[in-house]
């Protein structure tokens, strides 16, 4: 049995154990309009890895990204802290600063503080194509994320962020990734939108108008982000959420059921004797 996951991203000519497996991060961007919406956002169709279908902003972790490499812009968190959390060694940090790069890169939102009075950052009428351009270049490779924070004084706002999954590609896909999923409130005073090259489409979507159009195909989403948002479906509330994953619960090891092929936690129908060889998942996003 094949999840979606993997259906989508089949390919010839490629070894599967051959294929690298590499870092990445994403985030979860939710708000109360006035209901629980999350933010998603639709791939181009051309795209090799996830073509076509809704994600929330991220992508792999690289070089620009390493706790070295931000030494001296605080971040509220080191990354021993970071590493902690997701119980590694070391390393966790640069799972936090990808997300924040990618979410900018991807999206247009800077998760980020001034340096002064650590209130905010509002990328406002004033501001805006000058951040705009910023967003151009670093999708271009034209400058790096460190270098947006020193000119602008901020710093990464890591504090709120909250860290809530970790998923990782599973074997027969041509692309594979060991994903670290967070959440985050979007701030206030930002816009978010998508680039119009990797991504042509964004929406604000409450978790369970987005479980319907999943069911009926008017939306295609891979089996990892599909349960994510099955899970935020259990809260009525931004603030819910953001509540339970401050929380960090322990992990839960995901199963996918033997004849749905839905993917089940811990206390749901079928998980005893589901399978465990299909989805390598640990999920920690749940009403607790």
């Amino acid at each position: 049995m094949l999840s979606r996951f993997t259906q989508t991203l089949s390919m010839t000519d490629f070894v599967p154990e051959e294929v690298p497996v590499r870092l990445a991060a994403t985030v979860m961007l939710i708000d109360d309009r006035p209901d629980l919406q999350v933010f998603m956002m639709e791939r181009h169709a051309n795209t090799v890895f996830a073509g076509g279908m809704w994600v929330f902003p991220g992508g792999a972790v690289d070089h620009q990204d390493d706790d070295s490499y931000f030494s001296g812009i605080a971040t509220h968190r080191t990354d021993n802290d970071a590493s902690e959390l997701m119980n590694l060694e070391n390393g966790g940090l640069a799972y936090y600063m990808a997300a924040i790069r990618e979410t900018f890169e991807e999206a247009g939102v800077l998760l980020a503080l001034h340096q002064e009075d650590e209130s905010p950052l509002n990328i406002a009428e004033a501001s805006t194509a000058r951040f705009q351009q910023y967003r151009d270049q670093l999708n271009a490779g034209e400058i790096e994320l460190k270098t947006i924070l020193e000119k602008e004084s901020l710093m990464a706002d890591i504090s709120k962020m909250h860290y809530i999954a970790r998923w990782v590609t599973p074997l027969g896909s041509p692309r594979r990734f060991d994903a670290r999923f967070f959440i985050a409130r979007i701030p206030s005073l930002q816009i978010p939108i998508h680039d119009d090259g990797e991504l042509v489409n964004s929406v604000w979507m409450s978790p369970r108008e987005v479980i319907e159009k999943a069911a009926t195909d008017e939306m295609v989403l891979m089996s990892p982000t599909l349960r994510m948002v099955k899970s935020l479906a259990e809260f009525d509330s931004a603030d819910q959420v953001i509540a339970s994953a401050s929380s960090n619960p322990e992990d839960h090891r995901v199963r996918v059921h033997k004849d749905s092929g839905i993917i089940v936690l811990p206390g749901e129908a079928g998980y005893s004797d589901a399978l465990t060889d299909v989805e390598s998942g640990w999920m920690r996003l749940r009403r607790t």
